[in-house]
C-alpha cells in the first residue's frame, strides 16, 4: 500500500489533520463573512446621509430664485423609522423640499441672501420635530448656494452702482460745505491781523518755489498800495 495524503484503516479512507484544518478555516470565514455582511446592514441603517435639494422658489417680494441646499440626516432608530412610515428616506426627502419651499416663501430677497444661518437653523428645528416620530435625526441643513435670474442681477448690480454714486455726490457736497466753512474761518482770522496776509503771501512763494518752477507769480500786498493811496490824498491840496 502507497502512503498518500489520506490513510487508510480497513479499506475506508481517512482525513488527515491537513483537511480537517482546511474546514475548520473554512467554516470560520464564512462566519467571518456574515458577521461582516451584519456589521454592514447595520451601519447602512444607522449611517448618516446627505441630500441635495435643488429647486426653483418663489420669495415674498414675487423673485423667482433657485435654492441649493444640503440636508444631513441618520437613522437613530431603525425600528420606528420602518415601522411608523413606509420609506423613511423618501418622506425626509419630500418634507425637506417642502420645508425649504415655505420657508423661503416667507421671506424677501435680501434676507435670504443675507441671513442664511438664520433660515438654515430654523429649517433645520422644523425637520427635526418632524421627522422625529420616524426615527430620523436631522444633523445639519445648509443653503449651499442662492442663483438669481441674469436680469435681476443686473438690475440690482445698476441700483448698487446708482446707491454708490449719489452717496459720492453727498460726501462730496458735505466736504466742499466743511471746507467753505474753514475759509470763511480762516478769511476771518486774516481780516483781523493785516500782518497775516502777508504772511501768507510768504508762504505761497515759499510752495511755489517748492515745486522749481520757471515761472513765480509774486503776490503784490495790499497794504502797499493802501499807504500810497493815502499819501496821495494827503498831498492833494483842498478845494
Amino acid at each position: 500500500m502507497v502512503p498518500t495524503e489520506q490513510g487508510f484503516i480497513a479499506g475506508t479512507p481517512v482525513q488527515t489533520d491537513a483537511n480537517a484544518e482546511d474546514e475548520t478555516n473554512g467554516e470560520a470565514s464564512t462566519c467571518g463573512r456574515i458577521l461582516i455582511f451584519l456589521s454592514w446592514v447595520l451601519v447602512v441603517l444607522t449611517m448618516p446621509f446627505s441630500l441635495l435639494v435643488c429647486f426653483k422658489v418663489l420669495t415674498k417680494d414675487s423673485v423667482t430664485v433657485s435654492v441649493d441646499a444640503v440636508v444631513y440626516y441618520r437613522v437613530s432608530n431603525a425600528t420606528v423609522s420602518i415601522a411608523n412610515v413606509e420609506n423613511a428616506h423618501h418622506s425626509t426627502r419630500l418634507l425637506a423640499q417642502t420645508t425649504l419651499r415655505n420657508t423661503m416663501g416667507t421671506r424677501h430677497l435680501h434676507e435670504i441672501l443675507s441671513e442664511r444661518m438664520t433660515i438654515s437653523g430654523s429649517m433645520q428645528l422644523s425637520l427635526d420635530e418632524a421627522t422625529e416620530a420616524w426615527g430620523i435625526k436631522v444633523e445639519r441643513v445648509e443653503i449651499k448656494d442662492v442663483r438669481l435670474p441674469v436680469q435681476l442681477q443686473r438690475a440690482m448690480a445698476a441700483e448698487a452702482e446708482a446707491a454708490r454714486e449719489a452717496r459720492a455726490k453727498v460726501i462730496a457736497a458735505e466736504g466742499e460745505q466743511k471746507a467753505s466753512r474753514a475759509l470763511r474761518e480762516a478769511s476771518e482770522v486774516i481780516g483781523d491781523s493785516p500782518a497775516a496776509l502777508q504772511l501768507r503771501y510768504l508762504q505761497t512763494l515759499n510752495t511755489i518755489s517748492a515745486e522749481k518752477n520757471s515761472t513765480i507769480v509774486f503776490p503784490l500786498p495790499i497794504d502797499i498800495l493802501t499807504y500810497f493811496m493815502k499819501s496821495k490824498e494827503a498831498f492833494v491840496p483842498n478845494a
